[in-house]
């Protein structure tokens, strides 16, 4: 695969992002406090009025609604014979986003944001578990579109909406007061890391699993 180096340079630049904002996390979180503050008074000050949005549309990453959607897409993949998608979609929701990035909390142990929050959390807040799923989710289909749909307006159209709700995610988890914006963004860089270092291993393995079933 010709671009294999090229997403796994992208991946790696993202993972350092996100090993950094985690050092900077643990030893030194006073490094952070102007940016997320900033960002955090930007997303929430002027707007009141969306509370009733952010607090139904931050659910489109709740790990029951990523799951539910996970294991449907999954089994309409598996359906149709795409076996290396449905593989990679459920390793990237379920291994990914549902076991790893909770483990991962527990290394950094970060206190949630001491505001008001909208919608109830208990556990840690670095990486946004919501960022993490919604960018494993949505963004596998980001990458699977072009296989299902050949016309090149409509699939960047909707990879450029998915893309959006990935954000959205995101400011929403900020906006109900349940995460610092350096957890949003680092919820983001290791969903996205991990998609850019595990793509090419994806197209290597669909290759070789429709080679052998034309043969057999």
């Amino acid at each position: 695969m010709k671009n294999k180096l090229y997403y796994q340079f992208a991946g790696s630049c993202f993972l350092v992002v996100f090993m950094f904002l985690g050092y900077v996390v643990r030893f030194y979180p006073m490094w952070l406090n102007g940016f997320d503050q900033a960002i955090t008074a930007i997303v929430r000050a002027p707007y009141p009025s969306m509370n009733q949005f952010f607090i139904w549309y931050t659910k489109f990453a709740d790990p029951l609604t990523v799951g539910i959607l996970a294991l449907a897409i999954g089994f309409i993949l598996a359906r149709g014979k795409y076996y290396a998608e449905a593989l990679w979609l459920l390793i990237n929701t379920g291994g990914v986003a549902g076991i790893l990035n909770p483990l991962i909390k527990l290394v950094f142990m970060r206190p949630r944001p001491t505001l008001d929050h909208l919608v109830s959390e208990h556990s840690y807040s670095f990486p946004s578990g919501h960022s993490t799923g919604s960018m494993l989710l949505y963004g596998t289909l980001i990458f699977l579109l072009p296989q299902f749909i050949k016309n090149k307006k409509l699939c960047l159209i909707l990879q450029i909406l998915l893309g959006i709700g990935i954000l959205l995610i995101g400011i929403s988890r900020i906006y109900v007061g349940v995460h610092f914006p350096s957890d949003v963004l680092g919820g983001f860089c290791f969903g996205l890391a991990w998609l850019l270092m595990t793509y090419p291993i994806y197209l290597e393995k669909r290759f070789v699993w429709r080679f052998k079933n034309k043969q057999q």
